[in-house]
């Protein structure tokens, strides 16, 4: 089939905003030391820096993939990608911590607004399967490229310019990818009046998710349990209000109802539980056991990255051919082998090649591949109108899980720490935490690769005609891959 005119463009954008937002998750890490100093925070207000951002952003998701549904895709990347821009522009030139948390946390929003676009792009524009799923592939390649060059250059700038331009670095994407969606992405027509926005369900859904967030990343100190239960309630009263009293509800329940949809959520659940927090832990492994410098640490983690890029540019074909469910199932698989290899192989004295280099590159390439399946059975069968709330959901479920995870997997790290600590020297103490760590990455990845294979279900690869689709269930748009149950 002929690619249609534009297609190009809407990639390279797609694949822009992904990248600026997924690199921000990794960049500022490294920098923290030098914010500290450079602007006088104290150690308790310090991770705030990253707090700020990761609230705002995981808080506003759900509300960013249905603005994209009711103001347009362009519009909604256009207002995204300049907050994010400007938001990180202000944050280089911050002269105080109040002001650089500020503009963290428009920051997040903008990416929160953004990151649903970028995925709402592809699906929208990319109808024939084999070419949405070598898209998807790019789309997902690109953003483990940001996720792995975060460390490194985030690292090199700020040993060599210093850490402002950690935020400065990708303002000129930003402008360029702004002038050019202005340009190049249609304005697509509306049928019918504008639907009227659930306030009352943003405000739920964002408060509710901002509290389960927030308590994760208290888990390890007092004051958590409030905020968790005060989030999990307000999240059970947005349910309530999605289902009964909303009459044009921020997230239409019925799009569960597509296996597709349900399946692919859970899986990336369990995925983003036990990947997301592998850049940090591998980090912080290798700086408190080995004593690399953070520089070192990220230049050490850049091999696994590569093999992330290479999983998720071969994830579209092997997708096309074995099927969403049996590729997501092997990918899972392959990354759960991964980290039980780390967990087998890490000690004070391990070789870097044998512990990490070898068992990393594997779980690098497992689980980034298992996104671009996953994220093909999470938006396939959606009506158009609703490809951002799907793409709002699914970013929505994998940012949270990752918060999660990352909370998690540093407090188990710290307490089985803690108990060896009397038993064995520091440095072997440090490895059984971390040990067991990569232990419970490895079953949540193994969790994943069962769920896949039991509960997914297979998606055809020839176009199907669309449907009549219900109030966001079934029903497939032309050319989607279809929902075989």
């Amino acid at each position: 089939m002929t690619p249609r005119r534009g297609e190009g463009a809407v990639l390279v954008l797609a694949c822009a905003g992904t990248f600026v937002v997924i690199l921000d998750a990794t960049i500022v890490s490294v920098a923290l030391p030098a914010i500290r100093f450079g602007l006088g925070f104290s150690p308790g207000a310090l991770t705030w820096v990253v707090n700020a951002y990761t609230l705002a952003f995981a808080g506003f998701l759900l509300l960013g993939g249905r603005l994209s549904d009711e103001f347009g895709i362009r519009r909604m990347f256009v207002l995204g990608m300049s907050l994010f821009t400007v938001a990180r522009l202000v944050a280089g030139l911050a002269g105080s911590p109040e002001m650089l948390l500020i503009a963290r946390t428009v920051q997040g929003f903008g990416g929160a607004l953004l990151m649903p676009v970028t995925l709402s792009l592809l699906t929208t524009t990319f109808t024939e399967p084999a070419r949405r799923a070598r898209a998807l592939g790019t789309w997902s390649a690109v953003g483990a490229a940001g996720a792995a060059a975060g460390p490194v250059i985030g690292g090199l700038l700020t040993q060599w310019a210093g850490w402002r331009w950690v935020f400065f670095v990708s303002v000129p994407i930003g402008v360029v990818a702004v002038v050019a969606a202005g340009t190049v992405l249609p304005v697509r027509a509306r049928s019918g009046s504008r639907g009227r926005l659930d306030v009352l369900g943003a405000v739920l859904s964002t408060a509710g998710l901002v509290g389960v967030v927030y308590a994760v990343m208290r888990s390890s100190a007092d004051g958590w349990l409030l905020p968790l239960l005060g989030g999990l309630f307000l999240l059970g009263v947005f349910l309530v209000h999605q289902h009964r009293w909303a009459d044009e509800p921020l997230v239409a329940l019925g799009i569960f109802r597509l296996r597709s949809v349900l399946s692919g959520n859970v899986v990336i659940f369990l995925l983003g539980l036990g990947f997301l927090a592998s850049p940090i832990l591998l980090s912080l492994y290798l700086q408190d056991v080995h004593g690399y410098s953070p520089l070192q640490a990220g230049l050490a983690y850049l091999p696994v990255g590569v093999a992330m890029f290479a999983g998720s540019r071969s994830a579209s074909g092997l997708s096309v051919r074995l099927g969403t469910r049996h590729a997501t199932a092997l990918f899972c698989a392959i990354g759960a082998v991964g980290f039980a290899g780390i967990a087998a192989l890490a000690g004070a004295h391990a070789s870097y090649v044998v512990s990490v280099l070898l068992p990393g590159m594997v779980f690098g390439f497992g689980t980034a591949a298992a996104f671009t399946p996953i994220t093909i059975a999470a938006t396939s069968g959606v009506p158009e109108r609703q490809n951002g709330l799907a793409a709002g959901v699914l970013n929505t479920v994998r940012q949270t899980s990752g918060a999660i995870g990352l909370a998690a997997s540093t407090a188990l790290a710290a307490a089985v720490t803690a108990t060896w600590r009397s038993a064995t020297g520091p440095a072997e103490a440090l490895v059984h935490g971390y040990t067991a760590a990569f232990i419970a990455s490895a079953v949540c990845l193994a969790a994943a690769a069962i769920v896949a294979a039991v509960a997914m279900p297979g998606l055809s690869s020839p176009p199907v005609r669309a449907g009549r689709p219900g109030r966001g269930t079934r029903g497939s748009p032309p050319g989607s891959l279809r929902d075989d149950r």
